[in-house]
């Protein structure tokens, strides 16, 4: 990049405003964005540019509304004790085969990112769960954290939600069609190296208190599972399947709504909950993503009216294709600092078109992998810190030190897509 460009001072003054406000002043991630949003517009002479604020503000409403309804499902069926028997049932299923234990629980742990998009869901309502079971199976306090983490940020990525990749079509104009089987393909196999990197070894050697195991699942046991405490998940199910296999047929009622009629269907399963409680606890957990979100639209927004993401664009382009990889593994995730999704808008839109000459889906999708690392990037780190918070630990840099390796490997993975993404989209399709 030619940083003598106005462009380049530019992007200079919008990061350097967010560095300060966010490590200095430790300032709340979205305002210091905002000001970052409002210094680069000043440094330009647009002034303080109220349009352009609000509109970006509301530019990921639809994900905060897809984040905020699917979190509502997410603690609905928490609620009802589905989440606690399913987790209990498979543990005592796989307890005496530590490898299958391992790989369920990562899959476990994934399974509101995949539903959600979110990491921050992943790790606050099943990382949870099983975060107490795994420290009693043995597994040590910072391993259990960082392989919720990686969990966590591996559901985000995994269909059938990936927002990452859905912002990332949405700035090239390309449907989100065709991405499941590519994204299993960059999320699953991380997924259980991941098990076994962080959870199997100890889980193996387990010679631990089983009468206080017992115990734990007992209680985890309270709610029986029966068929029809599944009836939200099955109500969920149909809803997307009929949007995405009948469109023009089935009604569309769009992400939010159908994960709210998927949480009301839970008062057919026969478990009392409170509606408004539950709402308000999600809510309440998903605060600091959405703000993020406010803060990365006005962020981008700026970005685009002062010239910024142009800049960044045809910087991108320019790269040669040697130093274009590099830049790929390396600056998505730094990006991702700000936020995975922003990483996704700036960054992901100009590396697709860089690439153009490969197969669009299967780069996206690695694309999005290498973008959700961002969620273990200080300051934000929203899989690190959260899950820190989770295990009790207070520092949660020394929860990231165990995810190097699953990072590293990850990045690589993507970069190895990419790279044969030609080749994989043959394989899949």
């Amino acid at each position: 990049m030619d940083w003598f460009w106005p462009e380049g001072f530019y992007t200079l003054v919008m990061v350097g405003v967010f560095v300060l406000g966010a490590f200095a002043l430790k300032l709340p991630i979205a305002v210091a964005m905002s000001l970052a949003a409002v210094s680069g517009a000043v440094a330009a002479g647009e002034g303080i540019p109220l349009r352009h604020l609000v509109e970006g503000t509301f530019g990921y409403l639809d994900t905060i509304l897809i984040i905020a309804s699917a979190m509502i499902f997410m603690k609905t069926v928490e609620r009802i004790g589905l989440l606690e028997a399913v987790a209990a049932r498979m543990i005592r299923r796989f307890r005496s085969f530590p490898l299958l234990l391992s790989l369920g629980i990562l899959l476990l742990i994934m399974v509101p990112g995949m539903i959600t998009g979110s990491s921050t869901a992943a790790v606050l309502t099943t990382g949870a769960l099983v975060a107490p079971v795994l420290i009693r199976l043995g597994v040590p306090v910072l391993k259990t954290a960082a392989a919720i983490a990686m969990g966590a940020i591996y559901g985000m990525i995994a269909p059938p939600i990936n927002l990452p990749a859905m912002i990332i079509g949405g700035g090239i104009d390309m449907p989100y069609v065709g991405f499941a089987l590519p994204l299993l393909l960059c999320t699953l196999p991380l997924a259980a190296v991941t098990a076994l990197l962080l959870v199997y070894p100890d889980l193996r050697r387990f010679k631990g208190d089983e009468a206080a195991l017992e115990e734990q699942l007992r209680e985890m046991e309270r709610t029986p599972l029966t068929p029809r405490l599944f009836l939200p998940i099955l109500v969920l199910v149909v809803l997307l399947g009929g949007e995405t296999f009948l469109p023009g047929v089935w009604p569309p009622l769009g992400m939010p709504l159908d994960f709210l009629l998927a949480a009301l269907s839970a008062f057919l399963t026969g478990r009392r909950w409170n509606l408004l409680e539950t709402a308000t606890s999600a809510v309440e957990d998903t605060l600091p993503v959405m703000g993020i979100l406010m803060g990365v639209g006005m962020f981008i927004q700026v970005m685009t009216l002062i010239g910024v993401r142009g800049f960044v664009v045809v910087s991108a382009l320019a790269l040669p294709a040697w130093l274009l990889y590099v830049g790929i593994a390396t600056s998505l995730p730094l990006f991702g600092a700000v936020s995975a999704f922003g990483a996704a808008s700036v960054l992901g839109v100009p590396f697709v078109l860089a690439l153009l000459g490969k197969n669009e889906i299967i780069v996206a999708s690695a694309l999005s992998l290498i973008a959700g690392l961002g969620d273990l990037m200080p300051p934000t780190a929203l899989a690190g810190i959260f899950a820190a918070q989770v295990v009790g630990e207070e520092n949660y840099f020394r929860v990231l030190k165990h995810c190097v390796i699953p990072a590293v490997l990850t990045a690589a993975w993507g970069i190895a897509i990419i790279l044969g993404a030609s080749f994989v989209a043959g394989v899949l399709y």
